[in-house]
C-alpha cells in the first residue's frame, strides 16, 4: 500500500479512536507547558505531573520562577530524570524570559530553541499547543510508530518529521501528533508487541518489519 493511502486511513482511524486530545502535561499557561515539556525528557508525563503542582505553586510564571534558588527547584523536581540539569535550565530560561521577553514565552521556533534545555521537539509542542502554530513534534512514540507503519525509514527524528509533514494535511498536525502518542501508549508498546494483532501495525507493517521485531 502506498504511503499516502496508509496515511489517509491512519488519520481516519486515529480520529475515531481519539476525537479529543488533551495535552498530557498539566499546565495553566505557555510558560508552565514549556517547563513541563522540558522536564518530560527521559521521564514519564505521569511523573512530571506529580512534581509540577508544587513547582508551579511557587513559580507559576517566569518572574516568580527566576527568584527561586536552583537548589529549591531541584528539591521539587528531584524525582524526574536528569533533575540537576533540568533545574539549572528552568532557572536560567526563566531569567532569560524576564530579561529578553518581559517574562512572556516567545512565539517563534528560533527564540524558543535559543533557551537552555529547549530543543526542537519541546519548541514544537509549545508552538502547537499554546499558540496554535502547525507543528509535528516527534517523540520516541511517533518516531517508532512511523517506522513500524512504513511512513518513514526511521533513521532520525528530523527525517521522520519531514516525512510525516509531507504525508498528512498541515491542519491535522497539532492534533495528530498527540493521537499517535496516545495510540502508541495504548496499543503499540516498544517491547513485546505482536505487530500482527495491532489495529494499525497489522496492515501497515511489512513482512520484513514483522520478522525483525519478532527476532528481538
Amino acid at each position: 500500500m502506498k504511503r499516502s493511502l496508509k496515511a489517509s486511513k491512519i488519520l481516519v482511524m486515529l480520529e475515531e479512536l481519539y476525537p479529543e486530545t488533551p495535552v498530557p502535561l498539566d499546565h495553566d499557561s505557555p510558560f508552565q507547558l514549556l517547563v513541563a515539556v522540558l522536564m518530560s525528557a527521559q521521564t514519564t508525563d505521569k511523573k512530571v505531573n506529580q512534581v509540577t503542582p508544587e513547582l508551579f505553586r511557587r513559580g507559576p510564571d517566569a518572574k516568580n520562577m527566576s527568584k527561586l534558588p536552583v537548589e529549591d527547584i531541584l528539591g521539587m523536581i528531584r524525582e524526574v530524570g536528569l533533575a540537576p540539569t533540568k533545574a539549572r535550565n528552568i532557572s536560567t530560561l526563566s531569567q532569560m524570559l524576564c530579561d529578553l521577553y518581559d517574562g512572556e514565552v516567545p512565539q517563534t521556533f528560533e527564540q524558543l530553541e535559543d533557551l537552555p534545555g529547549v530543543g526542537h521537539k519541546t519548541a514544537g509542542v509549545v508552538m502547537a499547543q499554546s499558540f496554535g502554530v502547525p507543528a509535528f513534534p516527534i517523540d520516541t512514540h511517533i518516531h517508532r510508530l512511523a517506522a513500524r507503519w512504513g511512513l518513514s525509514n526511521g533513521t532520525n527524528v528530523v527525517k521522520t518529521e519531514k516525512d510525516l509533514k509531507a504525508l498528512f494535511p498541515r491542519d491535522s498536525w497539532n492534533k495528530l501528533h498527540l493521537q499517535i502518542i496516545f495510540f502508541g501508549r495504548e496499543y503499540c508498546p516498544a517491547r513485546n508487541h505482536d505487530l500482527t494483532k495491532c489495529p494499525i501495525c497489522s496492515w501497515t507493517a511489512t513482512k520484513k518489519r514483522i520478522a525483525e521485531e519478532n527476532r528481538r
